[in-house]
């Protein structure tokens, strides 16, 4: 227990570690043969693509690390209705970004997104800043919910962006492996969002000791901030920095992405996904909406999407608040670690999904979104059972709803949809599947936010004729997990036709 308490006590240290484990397994599954430079090459387009991606996360859930800092000046209904309005933006915006990222490349989709959701993320700092000072005469929520959703809006790029590129660098045999390393860099980024962003929170909080970290962010953001001569702490400091940490990357972005193993001057490469042998073709934007509304399979992925949104952050925000509203006795340890719980536990999902799709059912994504979704119905039923008797237990079936979410996301969002939708359309159809992710994530967080007990007196005791109460968040997010199993069973032998024609091409005569 010493051992394994001690490895926690170097989080960036282990989580640097299984990024180094990603980047080696990348490397050793290299299934067509491609060449080391061309390997390395590829290596050296998504690395930085990826790592922006992870930072515009802690760019984009540090929201709820600040509402638990803010304390009153945020009420969980509060939240639930901001962020109900950037998903909803979110998913909303991918009806115009996935059609442009498909027509500018994922490149140029990727700049847009760092820089606005940089550029978002400073005035959400200022609003912070004005908020704890007592300097605002303006409705909190609408302010707060209209800067959430510009971030949102410029967030919606990254995600298509970066699938985007992949779609045209990894081979449908290989995009098992991505979807993995896409499920990684989300845990990862998660990772930076929770424990990071509580850092940053804890390190600026006012009076607060620490070492020279502690006294350079003391230095920047806290220093003589004083409301009615007392020091308050520096909430606004978990926006600034993510904000710098992202025009970092967006920097190497610009310097270092190819859109295209053809840029990168090498031969044409055919992926064998849906656009194989249809690469001429110029598609419209109604052309590339179509590929998605006009066809029931994809709009049954975005489906199992909407569902594994909705207990993916049904979970990441919602049990850092209930553990910090109802004491978890022996189970602090969840708390304590939260972020770095989520990426290790969701990296393990990604390359789940990723490696049994690739290894035991020839590149379909169905079969392991279904045991994942299955899983989510068994733990989700525990959470109701044991939400008052069993914080350790609770804690644990948490972790594991996000660990299956990730790898559902991988598989629908970052995989399935690219396969389906193919290179010329893949920011449009990843998009949306992403967009109906995070339309879960809207519904989820308006619904959980009034379902669970009030914060403040005055605020009303019950929901939709219902009593407020703590139980409701796990139950809410049970059916929506029945529903993805039963969609990706009715997937199951789901292929693209150029993939399947691959297979049988590459089978022993």
């Amino acid at each position: 227990m010493n051992f394994f308490q001690s490895i926690l006590d170097h989080p960036n240290l282990l989580v640097s570690t299984c990024l180094v484990m990603v980047i080696t397994a990348y490397f050793l599954k290299n299934p067509l043969g491609h060449s080391r430079w061309f390997m390395i090459r590829r290596f050296i387009n998504w690395f930085p693509l990826g790592m922006t991606y992870s930072f515009l996360y802690m760019g984009r859930y540090n929201l709820t690390v600040s509402k638990k800092a803010l304390g009153s000046l945020m009420t969980k209904e509060d939240f639930g209705t901001i962020f109900a309005v950037g998903t909803t933006v979110y998913a909303f915006s991918f009806l115009i970004n996935g059609p442009l990222v498909d027509k500018i490349g994922g490149k140029k989709g990727m700049l847009i997104a760092g820089v606005g959701s940089a550029l978002a993320n400073i005035l959400l700092g200022v609003l912070t800043y004005f908020t704890v000072m007592g300097q605002l005469k303006v409705n909190l929520v609408m302010a707060y919910s209209t800067l959430y959703a510009l971030n949102m809006y410029f967030q919606s790029y990254g995600a298509v962006s970066i699938i985007k590129v992949k779609a045209y660098w990894f081979h449908v045999r290989e995009r098992g492996v991505f979807g993995a390393i896409f499920g990684s860099l989300i845990s990862i980024g998660i990772y930076f969002a929770f424990d990071w962003g509580q850092q940053i929170v804890e390190f600026t909080k006012a009076g607060s000791g620490g070492g020279w970290l502690a006294h350079l962010l003391q230095t920047l953001f806290a220093s003589n901030v004083l409301v009615e001569g007392k020091l308050v702490d520096a909430t606004w400091a978990v926006f600034f920095i993510p904000s710098a940490i992202i025009l970092f990357w967006v920097l190497l972005d610009w310097w270092l992405i190819k859109d295209s193993p053809e840029e990168a001057n090498f031969p044409a490469f055919d992926t064998h996904d849906a656009s194989s042998g249809q690469m001429h073709i110029e598609l419209s934007t109604l052309d590339l909406l179509k590929k998605v509304f006009a066809s029931k399979l994809m709009l049954l992925i975005a489906l199992i999407g909407l569902t594994s949104g909705v207990f993916r952050n049904g979970i990441q925000n919602w049990y850092f608040i209930f553990a910090d509203e109802v004491k978890q006795p022996g189970a602090e340890f969840y708390k304590m670690h939260w972020g770095l719980l989520l990426c290790l536990l969701g990296i393990v999902g990604g390359f789940f999904g990723g490696w049994v799709s690739d290894h035991f059912f020839q590149s379909r994504r169905a079969p392991p979104a279904a045991m994942l979704s299955a899983l989510v119905v068994a733990l989700t039923v525990l959470m109701v059972l044991y939400l008052s008797s069993a914080p350790i237990l609770l804690g644990l079936c948490c972790v594991l709803v996000v660990m299956a979410s990730v790898g559902l996301t991988s598989l629908m969002s970052g995989t399935a949809a690219t396969d389906f939708g193919g290179r010329k359309a893949t920011a449009t159809c990843s998009g949306i599947v992403d967009g109906c992710t995070y339309l879960g994530s809207a519904i989820q967080s308006y619904f959980i936010g009034n379902l669970t007990p009030a914060e403040t007196k005055g605020q009303s005791a019950t929901f939709l004729g219902v009593t407020r109460d703590w139980h409701w968040w796990p139950a809410f997010m049970i059916p929506f997990a029945i529903l993805g199993l039963l969609v990706a069973m009715k997937l199951w032998h789901q292929l693209p036709e150029a993939t399947r024609r691959y297979n049988a091409s590459i089978k022993p005569k």
